[in-house]
Order: structure tokens, then sequence, then C-alpha cells
């Protein structure tokens, strides 16, 4: 299925920006929150940073005024139930307004309506800053793997949502490969996208289903400041949707390719962690590679297609681009037989 106009301008348009004074005086009123903020980065959202005077910290998020109310809802009620499920795991805790209800909505004349949702801010050095270890790749497959155990039995009605990042569904944005002028590059997430409509996706329907993180990457986890190889938290559930399980390990995996020895190295030292936590069916882990491979077709595609849009932003956008190209080329080379036999081995 081709990725339809309608689709891309919905989910490629940041959201109108908001002041400081703005979203200090809806922390205030909207949530009771009060004290020093700052702007974070963000793609689509527009977020805030609160310190209170008291010691608290928050994150203020003005959520994109196309977003769909459900979806906005789908994300809180899912930070809640992981919350129930496993208090240890370290994510941000939705804050209820002061209205009581979740529903809480900023109206600007002139404007669409944009919905507010704050949560608890999470400290800890982001991932992609430390140094990368087998220990510390361990360390987030058994986070990861917790985290989906949390989350296998929650049910939303917008779960399924139509979300550009979702795997099962990549396959629709090879068109968005256009974007990449050099045909011989353009090659070869077109050859990921290939094996995935010919091998993967007919797959996927027998696989474990549910609502997944689907965008562990480097920018979203924390590592512990004093020892990089614990894992401190994860931020960032906009990209969550129902989706095999998977989907959730290969998007992790496909962020931990390294630029030496064996393409998949990286890849199972975060499989093992994960597999000793949430052991692995046979059929998922025929899937793994392919799946992987997937992922950074995926974001190459979908990056390349925003930063050319939007080159005032580009940086933010391209951030993760170069080490996809990097490891979707390394991975090129290895046959899906010598891939699986390859993580059959080292996972055991």
């Amino acid at each position: 299925m081709a990725l339809t106009v309608e689709l891309g301008d919905l989910l490629d348009t940041a959201a109108p920006p908001a002041t400081l004074a703005e979203a200090a005086e809806l922390a205030r009123d909207r949530f009771g929150l009060s004290g020093t903020i700052r702007a974070l980065t963000g793609e689509r959202d527009r977020n805030f940073h609160i310190a209170e005077t008291s010691g608290g910290e928050y994150v203020l998020k003005i959520v994109h005024p196309a977003e769909d109310p459900a979806v906005t809802d789908f994300q809180t009620q899912a930070l809640r139930h992981v919350a129930m499920r496993n208090g240890t795991l370290a994510t941000p805790r939705a804050v209820a307004p002061l209205t009581g209800t979740d529903d809480v909505v900023w109206r600007v004349p002139g404007q669409a309506d944009r919905r507010l949702r704050c949560y608890t801010y999470l400290p800890g050095e982001p991932l992609h800053l430390t140094v990368a270890t087998p220990s510390q790749r361990q360390a987030l497959g058994q986070f990861l793997a917790r985290l989906d155990q949390a989350l296998a039995d929650f049910r939303h009605p917008a779960d399924n949502h139509d979300l550009l990042w979702d795997l099962k569904r990549a396959a629709r944005a090879r068109d968005l490969l256009a974007d990449i002028p050099d045909p011989e590059r353009r090659a070869l997430p077109a050859r990921a996208f290939d094996r995935f409509e010919t091998t993967i996706l007919p797959a996927l329907a027998g696989l474990r289903t549910q609502v997944v993180h689907n965008d562990f990457n480097p920018h979203n986890i924390l590592a512990d400041p004093t020892a990089g190889d614990r894992i401190a938290g994860v931020i960032d559930f906009g990209d969550m949707v129902r989706a095999p399980l998977v989907q959730d390990l290969a998007t992790a995996c496909a962020y931990q390719i390294q630029p030496d020895g064996h393409p998949l190295a990286g890849p199972a030292d975060l499989v093992g962690g994960f597999h000793a936590v949430l052991p692995l069916e046979p059929a998922e882990m025929a899937v793994l590679p392919g799946l992987i491979a997937t992922r950074m077709a995926l974001s190459i595609a979908i990056s390349s297609w925003r930063a050319a849009r939007h080159p005032d932003n580009a940086p933010y956008i391209l951030r993760n681009q170069q080490a996809a190209w990097t490891g979707l080329a390394r991975l090129d080379l290895l046959t899906p037989g010598e891939a699986q036999t390859y993580l059959a081995e080292r996972i055991g």
C-alpha cells in the first residue's frame, strides 16, 4: 500500500510554537506546577521541562493538534498500566490534571485546539552519549523484556492506530525512497523492503501480538550516570502501537549494530538479555534479522522524506540516519540463513 499524501501531511507537520510564559501558565493552571521552565526538543509535540522549587521535575507536553485525542489517551493509560503492573520499572508517571479529567485542552483563538499531558521527569544520561558495551546491551534487552511483560495485557480502543513508524506496515514507505537521489544508494533500503514483503510480512500474522513501545532507541533510553551499564529509564511512548512482540525487539536491535565485528554481534547481546527474561519463540527468531533490516530501511525512508521537506529541522530528523545506512549495508552482506544461524547460535 502506498503512503498517501494526506497521511504524510498529517504526520510530518510540526506543532505550532508555544512560549515559555504560555507553558508556565499552563503548567500552573492545569497541573498545579510552578518553577523554572525550559524548552525541550521534540519532533512534533512541544515539550517543556519544569523544575519545581520543592525539587520535583516534570515534563509538560503540548500535543500536536492533529493527534487523535484517543491516541493521546492511549499513551497516558499505557503509562498508568505499566506503573500498575511493574512499579519498579523506570518510566514516566502520568500527572493527573487539577480538573480530574485527562482530556485537558489548550484553546488559542485562531488555532486548532491542543491537548496537554504532564509526566514526571526521569533523570539519567541519554544512552547515545555513553560508551556502548555488551553488558549494557544485555541490560537493554532485559529492560525491554520487562516493559513488554508489563504491557502484555494492556488494551485500548486506539492501540492499533495508523502510525508512520509501525514496522508491520513498513511496505507502504517504499515510495518515500524517492527522496534519495542516488539510485545505487536507494537500492539498499529497497532490497530490505523487498525481503520484508516477500518473506517477513506473511509470517507476522502468526506471531504474538501486543502493545509495544516501538521506539527503543538510544535517544529515548537513559543510563545511570555513575554506571553506564545500568539502564535508568525509558521515555517517549509516543510511537506505541499494537504489533507483533518481536517488532519491539527488532526496533531496539536496529540501533545496536556496531561498526566492526559481526554485523549481528551487538543485536545478539540485546536479544540474549531479552530472551533470558521473555523467551522468544522459534518463529519470532526466524523473522528477527529481516525485521531489523526493515526497521533501518524504514528509518532511512522516513528521515530522508522529512528532511527534504523540513531542512530547518534536518539535523534532528537525520540524527540516526548515518548509523542506519551503515548498519543496513553491513547486514545486507548476510544471507537470511546466515543471519538466523548466527543469532540462534549466540542465543542458544
